[in-house]
Formats: structure tokens, sequence, C-alpha cells
């Protein structure tokens, strides 16, 4: 048999190709893609951190009744499936991944940028699933090491990772029917139980609602679909279609974590609010711990799209770099930052890096649909691509507009954006919404800007 790292040839004609200057296979139906994003949007941290949605405090107290969650929650999630459609549809068209779109919306150089951060984020996230699975195998059975786990978590990864096409029928044969069957059988054995009064505030005696405290629930939620968004590419560009892509993207994802977050609040609220006891409810029902067992599994392939869309992204920067070999050696870097790092510190990073993603997304939406990448010669996603710093500016200011509404909760970076918006004197209203008004100002300044031309015909385009 021959290795999977051989020094040269091209990868299978169903598979993933090795480098960036290989074609890429539309291998992937409508239900390929529809598992692969269902899978995607069935996470423990929709058990683990459901509280988000409950609008939690500095101290962590939870501020929303579980049944304004649950409509903040769905808000949120629809918001975000559509624009992870709209992430999508660029992918299918060009048949080229995430980060190297972002030249045709950058410029090649400038395109480095958002590929580093995109970078340090998904690193971040593949280790905080390291983590995740880790600490729920722990639920399941704490005979052995916790580094036992994260190893068995970390070679999984990687393996998934070398082979993504495959991964993702497999996703699709086997993976999926039995989720929907362990999500089924807990609903079931939920709603059987007593459940407290859902319009309170878990573990109080509050049903206190405030608009502003919506959005910032919707957000949360809204924050979740996001991440994936410089993600969607590396796989829509093996899509048969652009409306399968657009449609497997929005619909199968939207819907799985709507469902997977009602079943997290639910367990919630039967812990009174305690998100560290968000696994008992699952795991004291008959054959609990079975069911949850396919759950913890099933996570890997969270943290198998991080690794191989970090690969991918690298291959932005150096394009005939093999994915394989890269696979492996971020597959040992996350494991060896899940064995130390301490993630509870690292979330508000990733957060943080995360919010650059929803601006882009309004910029690169505007001009892929509206502006140059309708036009018949499309975007210039060569390595020469000339750099674009009108649409540079107009991220900028999306950027800007979320941090000024929600500055986030990494200390001094938080406390910037409060004393400029102290400053300024601008005191943002209940209904303000971080991720959409960016989205919005990014999106608007996108286009205007797209529609500047230069005076005597250079070259250069803005």
């Amino acid at each position: 048999m021959k290795s999977v790292l051989r020094a040269s040839g091209e990868a299978p004609s169903d598979e993933a190709p090795y480098t960036l200057d290989e074609p890429a296979p539309k291998v992937l139906g409508f239900w390929d893609q529809s598992a692969f994003w269902a899978n995607l949007g069935v996470s423990l941290f929709a058990f683990s951190g459901a509280y988000t949605v409950l609008a939690p405090d500095a101290d962590g107290a939870l501020r929303l009744p579980v049944t304004a969650g649950i409509l903040a929650m769905i808000v949120g999630t629809v918001l975000g499936g559509l624009m992870l459609g709209l992430a999508a549809v660029p992918g299918a068209r060009t048949g080229r991944p995430a980060m190297v779109l972002l030249r045709g919306l950058f410029g090649a150089r400038l395109s480095y940028v958002p590929t580093v951060l995109n970078i340090v984020q998904l690193i971040g996230w593949g280790t905080f699933e390291l983590v995740v699975i880790a600490d729920a195998a722990r639920e399941l059975y704490d005979g052995v090491p916790r580094w036992t786990y994260v190893l068995a978590a970390g070679l999984l990864t990687t393996a998934l990772a070398i082979r993504p096409l495959g991964s993702v029928r497999l996703l699709r044969r086997y993976v999926t029917a039995a989720v929907l069957i362990a999500l089924i059988y807990f609903y079931v054995q939920l709603l059987r139980e007593p459940l407290p009064d859902l319009g309170l505030v878990p573990g109080t005696q509050s049903d206190t609602v405030s608009w502003s405290l919506f959005w910032a629930g919707a957000d949360a939620a809204l924050a979740v679909s996001i991440s994936w968004v410089p993600l969607a590419a590396d796989y829509t560009r093996h899509a048969r279609s652009e409306r399968g892509a657009f449609g497997a993207a929005t619909v199968a994802y939207a819907a799985t974590q709507i469902i997977a977050y009602v079943l997290g609040l639910l367990a919630l609220a039967l812990v009174a609010g305690n998100s560290e006891e968000v696994y008992s409810p699952f795991l004291g029902v008959a054959l609990g711990g079975w069911f949850f067992a396919v759950f913890v599994l099933r996570e890997a392939d969270q943290s198998f799209a991080n690794v191989y869309s970090t690969a991918v992204s690298i291959q932005n920067i150096v394009p005939k770099a093999d994915r394989r070999t890269l696979a492996i050696g971020l597959g040992a870097t996350i494991t060896g930052l899940a064995l130390v790092v301490n993630m509870g510190d690292y979330a508000g990073f990733l957060s943080l890096i995360g919010s650059v993603f929803i601006p882009m997304l309004g910029v690169l939406a505007v001009d892929f649909f509206l502006g140059r990448g309708r036009s018949s010669a499309g975007w210039d996603l060569t390595p020469t691509a000339p750099s674009r710093w009108g649409m540079i500016v107009a991220w900028v200011l999306g950027f800007v507009t979320y941090q000024m509404i929600n500055p986030g909760g990494v200390s001094g970076w938080a406390s910037f954006w409060t004393d400029l918006r102290d400053t300024v004197g601008l005191t943002p209203q209940p209904w303000t919404s971080a991720s959409l008004l960016s989205f919005l100002v990014a999106g608007a300044a996108g286009y205007a800007l797209g529609r500047v031309r230069p005076r005597s015909g250079a070259a250069r385009r803005p």
C-alpha cells in the first residue's frame, strides 16, 4: 500500500487535493454536505456552552429565562445560518478555499493578514475541542488519566483530517443517523423529567427579560455559527452546485444547532443553571452513557474540520505545502496544547479573534454578489492579485463598529474600547446587535468603496 505521505503525485480523484496547485474535485452532493453541516451543528459546546445564550454577567450569573434564551438562540442561529450560506457559495462557484478567496477581496498580500488570524483562531478552537472531548469522556469513565483521552482524540482528529472528503462521506453514511437517534432519545428522556418553570432564570426566581439582554443571547448563538464562516469554502469548493452548497450550509446547520441548543438549555434548567453539571441529566437517564458516547465520538468532526482548514489556510501562504504533512503537524500541535493550556482563560481571546470575521463576511458578501465578484472577469485569485485597500478600510470600519458595541471580556482590550466609547459619548441602545450592525456597516462601506475607480485607469483597483 502506498504511503499516505508519498513524496509526489496527485490526490485521488475523490479526495481533497494535496497542494493548492491541484484542482478541487466536485464530488460532494447535497446530502453529503447536509450531513457534514448537520453534524457540525450538534456539538458538546451546545450543552456545555448553552448558558451563553442566557446572557451571563461578568460573574457568570444568568440573566435570561430559558424561554427567552430559546427564542434568542433561534433568532441568532437562523441569522448565522444565512450568513454561513453566503460564505458557502463563493467556494462552490470558484472551486477555491476560503483564504484564497480573500485574494480577490483584499489582494494576495493583504489576504495574509486574515489568513494568519484564521490560523490562530482555528488552532485555538481545535485545541478547545480536544479539551471538551477529554472532559466529556471523563464524565463517562474517569478510570484513566485525562491525557489518555486527549491523545486518543488528537489521533482520531489527525486521521480524519488526512482524508477530509472521505470523512465527510463517512459522516453521511453512519454518524448522522446515530446522532439523530441519540438526540431523539435524550429529548424523550429529558421531557419525561419534572422540568422547572422555564419562564424563570435558572437557579433564581427571576423572570425579568430585557431586550438588550435578548440580543446579547442572540449574538452568542450567532457567533457560534459565524465561527464556521472562515472554513465554509474549504468544503463547498467540492460541492456539485452552488444551490446545494447554500441550502446545506444554511438549513442543515441551523436546524441541528437549534435542536442541540434547546436540549442543552433543558439540561441546564434541570441543574438550576449550574453549567458545570450540565452533562448530568444526560448521564443520569437509562442508557444515557451509551447515547452520550455518540456525542463524544462525534465531536471529533469539529476538531478535524478545524485542523484540515488550518492546513488549507496555510496553503494560501505556502501553496506547495502538502496538506497531509500540515495536518499531522497541526494535529500534534493542538494535542500538545490541549494537555497544557487553560482554555478557560483562552475563551475570551478566541471570541475576540472570531469577531473579526463577521464584518469581513459583510464585505465579502457585498463585493462577491453585488460588486467585483459578479463581473465577467470575477475576482483575481492569483498570487499576484493587486491590493484593494478600500476593502480593508470597509473591514476595519465594521470591526470598530463591533468593538464599540461589544468589546468582549479580555480585560485590557475591553477597557480600551469602553473608554473610547465613553469619550465619544456613545451608548449602545437595547436593540443594538454587535454582529448585525458590524456586518451591515462593513457591507455598506464595502459597496460604496467598491464603486470608487481610479481617475486615470490605473491598474490598481480599490
